[in-house]
């Protein structure tokens, strides 16, 4: 699979290592342009490659993965994302701890916010609710599998998720539709924060 990165920074980083060590390729995209993520790509190996956000999205799935007050610029830079499954890996914060401000969206959970700005995409909900640090390492541990909360609309898109992620060791864990399950992972949900892990 060619999977495409919008953002370059801790989470993408995270992902897009563990897509690579399952032989995926990865398209790596930030604000700065290509040309500044020439040393990461030369450290992640040639599976890994530089390009626009617009090349980025152009892969058969793509990772949201940049800062809330990034993403409506972001996203009105994109071409139509004609069926393309999305990973919104987001959360909305207008401003980071330690004096973190949370997004008013009204009664839209973050993900609906944010498919409302990708028409067209396929999106589904992941990787938001647990903390870099339990992202990055192998999620296989002795006691279990490290549990992963996604959320979206569409079934097939979902599976696909469920299958790239289980292959990284992953336990995927449905919990329905954007507007439910995304509840329940975004910030100030119960599950939002939650690491958890299952056994096998």
């Amino acid at each position: 699979m060619r999977i495409g990165m919008l953002g370059a920074g801790t989470i993408a980083q995270a992902i897009a290592r563990h897509a690579i060590r399952h032989g995926h390729e990865v398209v790596l995209s930030n604000s700065r342009g290509p040309g500044s993520l020439a040393p990461l790509v030369e450290e992640l190996g040639t599976l890994a490659s530089a390009g626009t956000p617009a090349e980025a999205t152009a892969a058969d799935l793509v990772v949201l993965a940049v800062g809330w007050p990034q993403i409506r610029d972001v996203a009105a830079r994109l071409p139509h994302l004609d069926g393309t499954v999305v990973i919104d890996a987001t959360n909305q914060f207008e401003a980071l701890p330690p004096h973190p401000r949370i997004a008013d969206l009204g009664d839209l959970t973050g993900s609906e916010y944010v498919a409302s700005l990708l028409p067209g995409a396929r999106v589904v909900k992941a990787f938001n609710s647990l903390f870099a640090q339990y992202i990055a390492p192998d999620p296989r541990h002795e006691a279990g599998r490290q549990v992963l909360f996604l959320a979206g609309d569409d079934t097939d898109a979902k599976n696909t998720v469920i299958g790239l992620t289980s292959a990284f060791g992953f336990a995927p864990v449905d919990l329905g539709s954007l507007r439910e399950g995304g509840r329940l992972m975004q910030l100030g949900g119960p599950l939002s924060g939650l690491h958890a892990l299952k056994q096998d």
